[in-house]
């Protein structure tokens, strides 16, 4: 080309938990039978919308009206109902042109890095859910800026980290939450997020906070809304509907900007992402419109209360399998649908060079490639495939030093997920078969 026409932040643009997916359909086209591990989608899984549901969302589809445009902020009864429902809870209130509509969480996520300034960088978690971490980067033209969560402390944040990266990096604007986490599971306790809030007042920040599995919360206390404490900090909550209804395929997620009276700056970057959507007209309307009928529903609060039950009973039995495996920790999620397991500098070594027997000669012949120059995880990840037919996601995908892997609770059938479960627990047992007497067990980052 006459000029480069690329961004300078493509290179930042990386999504391993799909990217793992060419290479899982090619050892699938081998003749094995893939277990998809990877991706957070119910309906993938087996898990089933409930008629009732489904029956408000066929009534909804007979009406011209959900075919139509929306309005740019979304469909007025949707939000004046998630208003009320908001401020119900308690904390913030929450008005209904405070919340602006999208499709999915993706598309929210993508325009709110967009249209920040280009010198304004958000502080994210370290492992970070990719879809963040690489708009931000994108956005920025540099790694995303990260603060630690620590495996020795149930994943909690470092919030002294937090707190110092702020204090010694003007560009920092806003400080970014995942609650419940992906890819750890942990939830954050009120305590934590007052910290943090306190930091976004000291430092006058904003702060985003992604509560996408808020109602998946299995942890003994209540979950805690960043709006329940936020007071007058200029906040965004995101929410959607794809992993509790589950609806991934709706597409339909919102923003709910919180106090953006108290800051002229963010006020002017709330209305910067309402244009941005104008020009792109509106999200989707039918999701929209049958969102009040859902989450209004007596059946909704049992529905969500049944999906919270089975993935803290699968969270129970994966931890109690991969507990026995030496050179791996594990922390209990509390949250979500995802379980991380981390690897220790022992087993990172064996995963550099160990391999496991394929399961065919066509498998090894798509494997083997694969596991060059490539991160101590990642080679474990492809020889996991390679040897079971199981398909995780590294965690060096997650924009963190630490190595290990990350896998789904969304098996609905228990005997499949305990056998997939002490599948992966033999093979990495076998590959962490070492004489390790004289080793160091320390959490590996490198």
């Amino acid at each position: 080309m006459r000029k480069t026409i690329v961004h300078r932040g493509a290179d930042e643009l990386s999504y391993e938990i799909r990217g793992i997916t060419h290479l899982a359909q090619r050892v699938a086209a081998c003749g094995v039978d893939v277990v998809w591990e990877n991706i957070g989608d119910p309906i993938a899984k087996g898990h089933a919308v409930p008629e009732w549901i489904m029956d408000i969302v066929a009534k909804a589809a007979r009406r011209n009206i959900s075919y139509g445009y929306s309005p740019t902020r979304g469909v007025n009864a949707a939000r004046a109902f998630l208003a009320t429902q908001r401020t119900a809870e308690g904390g913030a209130t929450l008005h209904a042109d405070d919340i602006l509509f999208f499709n999915g969480l993706g598309d929210a996520i993508a325009v709110l890095y967009e249209y920040l300034a280009p010198d304004a960088r958000i502080l994210g978690p370290s492992p970070a859910y990719p879809t963040h971490s690489s708009a931000e980067g994108a956005h920025a033209q540099s790694p995303h800026l990260t603060y630690t969560l620590n495996p020795q402390n149930n994943w909690l944040p470092d919030i002294d980290d937090i707190r110092n990266k702020v204090r010694y990096n003007p560009s920092i604007v806003g400080i970014l939450i995942i609650n419940p986490d992906n890819p750890t599971g942990m939830v954050y306790p009120r305590q934590t997020l007052q910290d943090i809030v306190a930091i976004a007042r000291e430092h006058d920040l904003f702060i985003v906070a992604d509560e996408i599995y808020a109602h998946l919360a299995y942890c003994d206390e209540p979950f805690v809304s960043l709006a329940h404490v936020i007071g007058n900090i200029p906040g965004i909550v995101l929410r959607g509907m794809s992993k509790e209804v589950p609806w991934p395929g709706a597409r339909c997620g919102w923003a709910e900007f919180y106090n953006t009276n108290t800051d002229a700056e963010f006020a002017r970057y709330a209305t910067a992402l309402h244009d941005a959507k104008m020009l792109e007209v509106c999200a989707t309307t039918l999701p929209q419109t049958v969102l009040p009928e859902i989450y209004g529903d007596e059946r909704f609060a049992q529905h969500v209360k049944e999906q919270r039950a089975v993935y803290a009973r699968r969270a129970k039995q994966a931890v109690d399998i991969f507990r026995t495996v030496p050179h791996i920790h594990v922390v209990p999620p509390q949250g979500a649908f995802y379980l991380s397991l981390v690897f220790d500098n022992v087993l990172c070594e064996r995963a550099r060079t160990a391999t496991l027997p394929p399961l065919n000669d066509a498998v090894r012949d798509v494997i083997t490639p694969a596991l060059n120059d490539v991160p101590c995880d990642t080679r474990c990840v492809y020889t996991l495939l390679a040897h079971t037919g199981i398909c995780t996601v590294p965690l060096s995908g997650f924009n963190t030093t630490l190595r290990g892997i990350r896998m789904t609770l969304l098996e609905r059938d228990d005997d499949r997920f305990i056998q997939t479960c002490t599948q992966l627990a033999v093979a990495l047992r076998r590959l962490s078969e070492a004489d390790d007497s004289h080793c160091q067990i320390d959490l590996a980052t490198v």
